[in-house]
């Protein structure tokens, strides 16, 4: 079972769909480990750590902000890859993002300076197929959405249909279309399940910020009276189906992410130790407003490189005050 699950996951992620007729019935895979809520308090909260017979480190690491930002890599990140990779740790760098198949945010991102191959990138886009095929193998879909998320739906092995779906799937793209949502809307009042990639409002661009998957919802949502369940971040799903996809489990993984209310929460919450960077949207003080912590604060992932297999060795940034909850 291990190897056809690792076979699917691997067709969706490089676009391979010559084995889309049978591999739906082999996607669902025992469960890593079950979702920990957040502690009300985490003045007691201690890193976990590993004995000598412990597996290798695995890390689970965002993308934007983390390892890259304003379009350049972030001082480090190749170097932290690199070690992964030398080293055979398992990781996988994820993205709320649902646009993009990871074929194709591998080459814009190669083009960027940094190189990281599609299997090792998990979208929002392959966590919602994933989470379709388990719920319900074999279906069907209204999509609204890119390449990214029709492809991997389609791989999945759903059918795209407007002709009553058993879900409408709402993911980020460039030209949401008034017909479009209308037909969205009609068929999640006419009882299709109401399903979003991501709860992000807004995205960036050049000439500032574009509505997103959760503005587009909302409009969905105030016009049907219907929440949609959303997959990505801050959902400890999209974590547990990268853990999955990677074969790791959350006690010996390290989520590595720049924002306390999307990747540290949904890493504590999939029972993971979890490093807030600084080089991306939260500094020091911001997490301090936060009722639950990371396990470690560090300036970028360059503080990781030459510790992947100690990462709970790192040392802390030096943006911390004395006054923090540290």
């Amino acid at each position: 079972m291990a190897k056809k699950v690792s076979s699917l996951i691997n067709d969706l992620m490089t676009g391979d769909s010559s084995s889309s007729k049978t591999k739906t019935a082999d996607l669902t895979a025992p469960q890593v480990n079950e979702s920990a809520q957040v502690p009300a308090s985490e003045g007691d909260r201690k890193p976990r750590q590993k004995t000598e017979d412990s597996p290798k480190w695995s890390f689970l690491t965002d993308m934007d902000g983390v390892l890259i930002k304003e379009q350049k890599p972030v001082p480090g990140a190749d170097e932290f890859l690199a070690e992964l990779r030398d080293t055979g740790a398992a990781y996988m760098v994820l993205t709320n993002n649902s646009i993009f198949t990871p074929r194709d945010l591998s080459a814009k991102l190669s083009l960027q300076g940094i190189d990281i191959p599609p299997e090792h990138i998990w979208t929002s886009a392959l966590a919602t197929a994933a989470f379709l095929d388990e719920q319900n193998p074999n279906g069907t879909a209204y999509v609204v959405g890119e390449s990214g998320l029709t492809t991997a739906i389609h791989e999945a092995g759903y059918i795209l249909t407007d002709t009553d779906p058993d879900y409408v799937v709402l993911g980020e793209t460039r030209t949401y279309s008034f017909e479009a949502i209308t037909k969205a809307i009609n068929l999640v009042l006419g009882g299709a399940k109401f399903i979003c990639t991501n709860p992000d409002n807004t995205g960036p661009s050049p000439d500032g910020i574009l509505p997103a998957t959760g503005s587009v919802a909302a409009l969905i949502m105030a016009a049907t009276g219907k929440e949609p369940y959303y997959i990505g971040k801050p959902n400890p799903m999209m974590m547990r189906s990268a853990l999955r996809a990677i074969s790791a489990h959350s006690e010996s993984t390290i989520m590595v992410g720049d924002r306390m209310d999307t990747d540290i929460k949904s890493g504590l919450e999939a029972g993971m130790n979890t490093f807030l960077v600084l080089s991306g949207i939260s500094d020091a003080s911001s997490a301090d407003k936060f009722p639950y912590r990371p396990t470690k604060i560090i300036d970028s992932v360059a503080a990781i490189v030459g510790k992947t297999q100690d990462p709970l060795s790192v040392l802390e940034s030096d943006q911390i005050s004395e006054n923090s909850i540290r």
